[in-house]
C-alpha cells in the first residue's frame, strides 16, 4: 500500500475541506482564471479550489491520490451542474498519466507538498505546464506560530520517527527548498515568486469541536492520537491541541474562526 495514498484515505477530509470553502473562493480570486483556460488541479481534494476554477470558466482536471476524494469531488462537481470539471486518481510525484505542456495553469493547494521524492513532484509539475504557463503551490510552513504548522508538529511529536529518507512536507513551505527543487527542473529562481498568505478555517461550533474534527477525520492527527493512545499520552494530546485551538481562535466561544499561514509559490515559466 502507498503509504501517502493510505495516509490520505484514511479519515475524511471532506469534513475539514468544508471549513476551508471561503477562502479557497479568495485564493481563486487571485489566479487571473480566464474562459477556456486548461487548469490541473494538483492534490485537489474534494475540489476546494479546483470547482472555483471552474465556476471561473477554466477546463479544470482534478488530480488526487485518494479515491475517497476524487469520488467526493465528483459529487459535488454533478451537484454543481459542473461539466467542465473532472476528477481522477493520481499521485503528483509522478504524472505519467498526463501529457507534457498540457495545462496553461497548474495549482495545488496543500496537495502536492505532502507527496513523496519534491524533486520528482517539481520537474512533474514544470512537465506539465505549457511555455509561458504558471505553477502555483499552497504551502505550509515549517516552525510558523500559526494552525495548522503546529498541528502539524504536535501530531510528529506523538508519533514514531518517519522512515529513513522522509523529506517532511513542510519543506516546501522554505524558499530555498522551493528554489532547489525547481531549478532540478531547470526554472530559473529569479521565475519563482513566494509570499506569505493566510487560509482561515471557519467552524460553526467552538474549538474543542473543532479539534474533534481533527482527530476523527484528519490522517495526520488520527495517527498521531492511535500512537498517543497506545502510549498512554491521549488526554495530553487532546489537552496540547485544544489549548492551541483555543488561543488562536478569533470568533468567539461559540465559533471558530483560525487564520493560518501559508508560503504562496508562483512560478512563471
Amino acid at each position: 500500500m502507498n503509504a501517502n495514498k493510505a495516509l490520505w484515505e484514511k479519515g475524511d477530509f471532506t469534513r475539514l475541506a468544508a471549513t476551508i470553502r471561503d477562502s479557497g473562493e479568495e485564493l481563486v480570486d487571485t489566479l487571473g482564471i480566464r474562459e477556456g483556460m486548461d487548469v490541473l488541479d494538483l492534490g485537489c481534494g474534494d475540489g476546494t479550489t479546483a470547482l472555483p476554477e471552474a465556476e471561473r470558466g477554466a477546463n479544470v482536471l482534478g488530480v488526487d491520490i485518494a479515491s475517497n476524494l476524487v469520488a467526493a469531488g465528483r459529487a459535488r462537481a454533478a451537484a454543481a451542474g459542473l461539466d467542465n470539471v473532472r476528477f481522477q486518481e493520481g499521485d503528483a510525484s509522478d504524472l505519467r498519466d498526463l501529457a507534457d505542456e498540457s495545462f496553461d495553469l497548474v495549482v495545488s493547494i496543500f496537495g502536492a507538498m505532502f507527496a513523496p521524492r519534491p524533486v520528482d513532484v517539481a520537474r512533474e509539475m514544470v512537465r506539465v505546464t505549457r511555455p509561458a504557463g504558471r505553477i502555483v503551490m499552497g504551502n505550509w510552513i515549517p516552525g510558523d506560530p500559526t494552525l495548522v504548522a503546529q498541528i502539524l508538529k504536535i501530531s510528529a511529536s506523538y508519533t514514531p520517527p518517519p522512515p529513513e529518507g522522509f523529506v517532511s512536507p513542510v519543506t516546501w513551505g522554505i524558499r530555498q527548498e522551493v528554489e532547489k527543487r525547481f531549478a532540478a527542473a531547470s526554472v530559473d529562481p529569479f521565475a519563482i515568486d513566494c509570499q506569505r498568505a493566510t487560509y482561515t478555517f471557519r467552524y460553526p461550533g467552538p474549538p474543542e469541536d473543532f479539534v474533534a474534527l481533527f482527530r476523527n477525520y484528519y490522517g495526520p492527527t488520527m495517527n498521531a492520537f492511535e500512537a498517543a493512545t497506545a502510549n498512554g499520552q491521549e488526554d495530553e494530546l487532546l489537552a496540547e491541541l485544544n489549548q492551541l485551538f483555543i488561543e488562536q481562535n478569533k470568533g468567539g466561544a461559540a465559533r471558530t474562526e483560525i487564520p493560518a499561514t501559508y508560503l504562496k509559490v508562483t512560478v512563471q515559466l
